[in-house]
């Protein structure tokens, strides 16, 4: 049995075209360096979320020089904070959210950065993201929530050191006179 020289040429490049698509899974799921959420962040009560010390009163917390952790909890059709006022961050700081849901599964996307997961009712997803440079970041629900999905967005401020300094201790005092 012979083999016509164009069907020898396209079987090649059939198996080319496999050991691409194989190669291209490959790099993506482990040479990317991209990472899963793990379960490191803990569970909540999405019931029990109101009174709750870190997300009861969702925001940003200073943790370290220049390191911050920010609590958000995601419910219909906002996100808290973010949506009514904007999450403020400084510039060439690190930053972990913890991101959870209080009633339904959300996605929490923030536009321009690799910083993408699910807010799980009862899960609290930690991942950190470095903002370098000061601008203003998108934030998005990617999950099918409900009827208001499409309007479920929110913004991150990336501000100077200074102008952020300013401003967390203008919010702390504000928060101090209150309590």
């Amino acid at each position: 049995m012979e083999i016509h020289a164009y069907e020898k040429l396209w079987l090649a490049l059939a198996l080319v075209l496999i050991v691409g698509f194989i190669g291209t899974i490959t790099y993506g799921a482990a040479g990317a360096g991209i990472d899963m959420i793990d379960d490191k962040g803990g569970t909540v009560d999405p019931a029990t979320l109101d009174q709750h010390p870190k997300f009861g009163d969702p925001g940003i917390e200073r943790n370290g020089e220049n390191s911050y952790d920010v609590y958000v909890v995601a419910r219909q059709f906002v996100f808290e904070p973010g949506t009514t006022e904007p999450l403020r961050v400084p510039a060439g700081s690190t930053v972990t959210f913890h991101v959870t849901a209080a009633d339904v599964i959300h996605g929490f996307e923030v536009v321009g950065t690799n910083a993408n997961t699910m807010a799980i009712p009862g899960q609290v997803a930690e991942f950190t993201v470095e903002f370098g440079e000061p601008g203003e970041y998108g934030m998005l629900c990617n999950e099918y929530c409900g009827s208001g999905h499409h309007v479920m967005e929110g913004k991150i401020v990336v501000m100077e050191q200074e102008e952020f300094d300013s401003w967390y201790d203008q919010q702390q005092a504000q928060g101090e006179a209150e309590n």
